[in-house]
């Protein structure tokens, strides 16, 4: 006997929206019914794009009961009020990253969420795909021995020279830390499990920035949050890492994870992407590339698996735990470049789950 297929509603009908979409409606577990958007436009565009039956606003998208799973791929200051007019509707949810911009924000979703009897997965799900789960794999397998440490890379110039309208990109909640940081923070932690201490530095070299391309090219805003952050991450397990997340480099490194464990080292892809080769290194032998083994889907498998979790009675991966962790190091880093002074990651994490390799989106529950 199959499961039946999962009511699914998109709010939020901007540039990530075509990356969910795209997959949401191929994975034969959901139903995609709905699209709302603040812009009635702009959502009846995507619904029509993708074969969404419908579109409007939240509210409407709210009353529809045969919505059971809410996407919400709002703008990061949205992201607790949105979600919990989901939850508080009895539907589960599954939000873009950060879950919140405060860690009482993200309490409270968890509250609800515990309350209501549903159930919240956080972004990024990009390290379900093959790209990082054959790295973790490969590191859980024992290949470099214990994990020490790590380094990863994140610089760009920033997206205001290509984003159409990058300010969101800038307000608070966001920078390279808040929005490209989960990506990097969520691979640490599914190797080295909880953190318990950071460290950081930041500082802003504009006060504001111009739009570089679009309708609103030419047009400034202002940067609200640091935009070069270099932190030390400590972990309960005596391993650290050292993490770079800036806009301000004119020399582009991105998707850079490289892990140093007691037996050898391993890099591993972008952690932003789906796909992707690690590369092996052991002492007094030549490098072993690793091809991506498992699905290659993009966005959407975080919530696809939370949804069969839920119907199957199991523990889902991308879990409001995970990015509540993940946030709270976020934070905390952002608090101690502020500080001056080291600050303590008081929240908690529980063992990390590792996701099926056999695992195909594609193939319809039972």
């Amino acid at each position: 006997m199959q499961f039946e297929r999962v009511g699914v509603g998109v709010v939020g009908a901007g540039n990530i929206s075509d990356q969910y979409l795209s997959h949401l409606t191929t994975f034969p577990d959901f139903d995609v019914l709905f699209v709302a958007d603040l812009d009635a436009e702009r959502a009846a565009s995507q619904a029509k794009k993708y074969g969404v039956p419908a579109s409007g606003s939240l509210a409407e998208l709210l009353t529809n009961d045969r919505i059971q799973l809410v996407i919400n791929l709002t703008i990061p200051a949205a992201h607790v009020e949105v979600s919990l007019a989901a939850l508080n509707r009895g539907k589960h949810v599954w939000s873009e990253k950060p879950m919140a911009l405060d860690r009482s924000g993200a309490a409270q979703l968890l509250e609800t969420a515990k309350k209501n009897g549903v159930r919240l997965g956080i972004a990024p799900d990009t390290f379900l795909g093959a790209g990082i789960q054959t790295g973790l794999n490969a590191i859980r397998s024992g290949s470099i021995g214990k994990p020490l440490t790590a380094l990863t890379i994140f610089q760009t110039a920033g997206p205001d020279s290509w984003h159409p309208d990058p300010a969101f990109l800038f307000a608070k909640g966001a920078g390279p830390l808040f929005d490209m940081g989960p990506y990097y923070v969520t691979t640490l932690v599914q190797i080295f499990g909880k953190a318990t201490r950071v460290t950081a530095t930041s500082s802003k070299s504009q006060e504001n920035r111009t739009v570089g391309s679009g309708p609103k090219k030419g047009t400034s805003f202002p940067v609200e949050e640091p935009t070069q952050i270099t932190a030390l991450i400590e972990f309960a397990s005596g391993a650290s890492a050292v993490s770079i997340f800036s806009f301000e480099a004119a020399h582009e490194v991105t998707g850079f994870v490289e892990i140093t464990g007691s037996e050898g080292a391993i890099t591993l892809p972008d952690p932003n992407n789906f796909d992707g080769e690690s590369v092996m290194y052991q002492a007094g032998q030549e490098q072993k590339k690793l091809t991506a083994v498992g699905n290659k889907h993009g966005r959407g498998l975080g919530a696809l698996n939370m949804m069969q979790s839920f119907l199957a009675g199991d523990d889902h991966i991308a879990s409001a735990n995970l990015g509540n962790h993940v946030l709270d190091i976020l934070i905390s880093i952002s608090e101690s470049a502020a500080r001056k002074e080291s600050v303590a990651v008081v929240s908690n994490i529980d063992k990390n789950a590792a996701l099926d390799p056999d695992w195909d989106p594609l193939r319809r529950s039972s």
